[in-house]
């Protein structure tokens, strides 16, 4: 869903507001914090936490869209058809498990810390974005592959220059979903140390303070629907490029 050119730089200020000085909205968050208790975070640095909340999902997505990328070019060759369905069972493997069980099983093996979350995140993005770039690379025109082979292209090149650019706009679909499911997972990432904005909503849980489950929840999801936005953008310029 795109946002409206008039609703977008709204929302970027708000987000800014938010995480530079959340203070202005003291007066709004007021009436959902419990009497005496302080209505805005302020253990950690707001922008801190969305900074390495961003690293983490930018970082396990940067790696699955590589895994899952390559699975669905070598399963869209001759020699690795035969794999496809192993490669749709692996993918398939990440949204099986919840992620706190993914988390639960990573910590004794990484530790506390980032290691358990971008396992977890990692799982989590490999499907989407594996399904996607398998159905781009297989329902390329036929005319447009023939013509490349045509002019003399190695398979290489094809791959280089006419399959991986004419099928970006259906894979970055599935990078756009995986970005926006791990926006929300990361958040479970500070049950184990991870400093990411889930650790404000988990203190206001804790303390039943809703006036930070809300500052939270909210700067998450304003990252989340920017995000989903932009990338919706450039999937628009691309396809049209494509097409073009």
């Amino acid at each position: 869903m795109r946002i409206g050119t008039v609703l977008r730089p709204a929302l970027v200020l708000l987000l800014v507001a938010l995480v530079l000085r959340p203070a202005w909205f003291t007066p709004l968050f007021a009436p959902l914090a419990p009497a005496n208790a302080p209505v805005i975070y302020e253990r950690s640095s707001l922008l801190s936490l969305s900074l390495s909340h961003l690293g983490l999902v930018a970082a396990a997505t940067a790696a699955a869209t590589l895994v899952a990328v390559g699975l669905a070019i070598f399963v869209t060759r001759p020699a690795g058809a035969a794999f496809r369905p192993l490669s749709r069972t692996i993918t398939n493997m990440g949204q099986t498990f919840p992620p706190v069980a993914v988390l639960a099983l990573a910590v004794p093996a990484l530790g506390f810390g980032a290691g358990p979350t971008l396992v977890a995140l990692f799982l989590y993005g490999l499907l989407p974005i594996f399904e996607n770039s398998v159905t781009a690379l297989s329902t390329l025109p036929p005319a447009t592959m023939e013509a490349a082979r045509g002019i003399g292209l190695n398979r290489w090149q094809r791959l280089v220059r006419v399959e991986l650019p004419l099928a970006l706009p259906v894979m970055l679909t599935g990078i756009r979903l995986s970005v926006v499911i791990a926006l929300g997972t990361a958040t479970i990432g500070s049950t184990v140390a991870a400093r990411t904005l889930g650790e404000v909503i988990i203190a206001g849980l804790l303390t039943n303070n809703t006036a930070f489950v809300l500052q939270g929840g909210l700067i998450v999801g304003l990252f989340a629907v920017l995000i989903y936005d932009a990338l919706v953008q450039l999937e628009t310029r691309l396809a049209r490029r494509a097409g073009a």
